[in-house]
């Protein structure tokens, strides 16, 4: 959720692909290779995950408004199929539907620093627990409740973003798991009612999960006529194809980068991209 790449994940990818990451906290990205063609386009199916039995039983103050589960009294709705001919993203965009947006990405790190740890470590199947939450979760009940976020999204995107070490602060400050930034942290939960605990490792995950969400409306809206797939195999070559990518430039880049009123979708981080895919297939933290 912030610009630059993280030390931890480069190491994790480096071993995926032939041209790792070569920043530090909020460093310069060397120049990319091209890897648009080498894209996957088909995610793993995975087998629905449910939470162990200890996993935390009460959702957070306000759930109904975003975040939280449908309640049980309510009656399923069939999920809307998309009605477009073209997956294609539009080339003029419609104006924004989301008036309200997130501040915009903090300035890199100073090269060379190191990010600091703080709180008490989660286990790597509290983690799990915790992401796999997140990703089941109905981020927008009302006005859009098709919008999904795939579970290996979310376990690729924390696996970049920190290695799933949910104590970790980097120099730019992102924190946890997420690396979710204060100030977007703080303007999502006065966004949708929600008072998520940056800290706490379950409510990193599930701020994580609604900042994605949040992309995937305010891009979809624009570029893709509110069609909210998430689907790898709507992806061709060219990076701006599909939405799936440009919400995985946003989370790292801001809305701003990658969805421009009047201009075409655009992916100005090209290899952050190209790593998460990546992990989205090939990712150890996917067998645990």
């Amino acid at each position: 959720m912030r610009r630059g790449v993280s030390r931890w994940a480069a190491a994790a990818v480096a071993a995926l692909v032939a041209a790792g990451l070569v920043t530090g906290c909020g460093g310069e990205e060397q120049p990319v290779r091209e890897v648009a063609a080498e894209l996957p386009t088909v995610a793993p199916v995975e087998a629905p995950e449910e939470a162990p039995a200890d996993a935390p039983s009460e959702e957070p103050p306000a759930v109904e408004a975003m975040g939280g589960r449908p309640s049980p009294s309510a009656s399923a709705k069939p999920r809307p199929k998309p009605s477009r001919t073209s997956t294609k993203p539009l080339a003029k965009p419609k104006p924004p539907t989301e008036t309200q947006v997130p501040p915009a990405p903090p300035k890199p790190a100073p090269a060379g620093c190191k990010p600091s740890h703080r709180g008490t470590k989660a286990t790597q199947s509290q983690v799990k627990a915790a992401l796999a939450d997140a990703a089941a979760r109905t981020y927008w009940p009302t006005s859009a409740p098709d919008i999904r976020i795939p579970s290996v999204l979310m376990k690729a995107t924390a696996w970049q973003e920190s290695g799933w070490q949910s104590t970790i602060v980097a120099c730019d400050g992102g924190v946890g798991l997420m690396q979710v930034m204060p100030a977007t942290a703080e303007w999502m939960n006065q966004r949708f009612g929600q008072s998520y605990d940056i800290d706490d490792y379950r409510d990193n995950a599930y701020l994580g999960g609604t900042y994605l969400a949040w992309l995937t409306k305010y891009i979809g809206d624009m570029y893709f006529e509110s069609d909210y797939r998430l689907d790898a195999s709507l992806c061709t070559a060219e990076l701006n194809s599909c939405l799936l990518n440009a919400v995985i430039a946003a989370y790292n880049y801001g809305h701003g980068a990658v969805a421009r009123e009047g201009q075409p979708l655009a992916i100005p981080n090209p290899q952050y991209v190209y790593n998460v895919r990546e992990l989205m297939t090939s990712c150890e933290c996917l067998a645990f």
